[in-house]
């Protein structure tokens, strides 16, 4: 009875696990390649799958877009100089069942792959292309190897060159060389600010001049208007007065003026000198004298 029991017991501990190995649950992201006998029947997933015990042998496949790193490869450039690259690739799986049957390890492969085909690239390119036209390598590392990885049922969505070491003695040519760019744009910069600063000093002066002359302009003007005014003003006045002269001098009789005459000839002959006047008009002033005494 307890054989019997024991028995019962294996078996139903056996039946349990035969149960649990047939069911598996496979997340969104993967997939299930399912040998069946050393065959591949399908690919299974996403959600619950059941599975043959002892007969089905699942592979499991991530389908997520995956990062791999290569790490520093020396690499010889078209004018033999050494340097070393790493970079980075990634990778997807199109065809779970290509990546599972046409190679053991495609990431060992594609790694590598990835070194080879570096070396090959850069073996192709001066040591300034290398330095300057790192997209350019980054696209033909990632066609090469997409080429390669396609039969796998793998696709190479990017590679990107993280770091580029070239020889020691290179970089101090290059710290050099940027030192001397860097002083050369400081000069050009100082120059330019002179250039400018002359420039603009220039066009204040300029501007000033222009300002001064125009002043200038305006003031003469203002004055020749004032002086116009102003000799308008004076021949005005001088023109009333002589207008009230006029009329004064209507009232004036002819004994009056004579008068006048004498008293100016009397003030012309108040000094020390000795003076004889006489004037042209003296004969018809005296007769016109005489004849008023009469």
């Amino acid at each position: 009875m307890e054989v019997y029991l024991c028995l019962t017991g294996v078996i139903v501990l056996v039946g349990l696990f035969l149960v649990a190995s047939a069911i598996r649950v496979v997340p969104e992201y993967m997939r299930l390649v399912v040998f069946r006998l050393g065959r591949v029947i399908d690919e299974k997933g996403p959600g619950l799958v059941f599975l043959i015990p002892i007969l089905d042998k699942p592979v499991r496949v991530d389908l997520r877009e995956a990062i791999r790193e290569i790490p520093h490869q020396t690499a010889i450039t078209k004018d033999n100089a050494s340097i070393a690259v790493d970079f980075i690739w990634y990778f997807r799986v199109l065809n779970p069942a290509d990546s599972v049957i046409q190679v053991g390890n495609f990431e060992k492969a594609a790694e590598g792959m990835a070194t080879t085909t570096l070396r090959a690239v850069i073996g192709g390119i001066l040591l300034d292309d290398v330095l300057s036209e790192r997209e350019h390598i980054n696209n033909m590392l990632r066609t090469r190897l997409d080429e390669v990885t396609e039969r796998w049922g793998v696709k190479v969505t990017n590679v990107e060159i993280r770091e580029i070491v070239p020889p020691r003695e290179i970089q101090d040519a290059m710290n050099r060389q940027m030192s001397a760019e860097r002083d050369r744009r400081a000069q050009v910069t100082d120059s330019t600010g002179q250039k400018e600063a002359a420039v603009n000093i220039a066009d204040g002066e300029k501007q000033a001049a222009i300002l001064r002359a125009e002043g200038q302009r305006q003031s003469s003007i203002l004055v020749a208007e004032g002086e116009r005014e102003a000799q308008l003003l004076r021949a005005e006045g001088f023109a009333n007065a002589l207008d009230k002269i006029y009329e004064s001098a209507q009232n004036v009789d002819t004994k009056t003026m004579t008068l006048q005459y004498f008293e100016t000839l009397k003030d012309m002959g108040a000094s020390s000198a000795t003076k004889f006047i006489f004037p042209m008009e003296f004969t018809s002033m005296l007769s016109d004298f005489i004849g008023s005494r009469k």
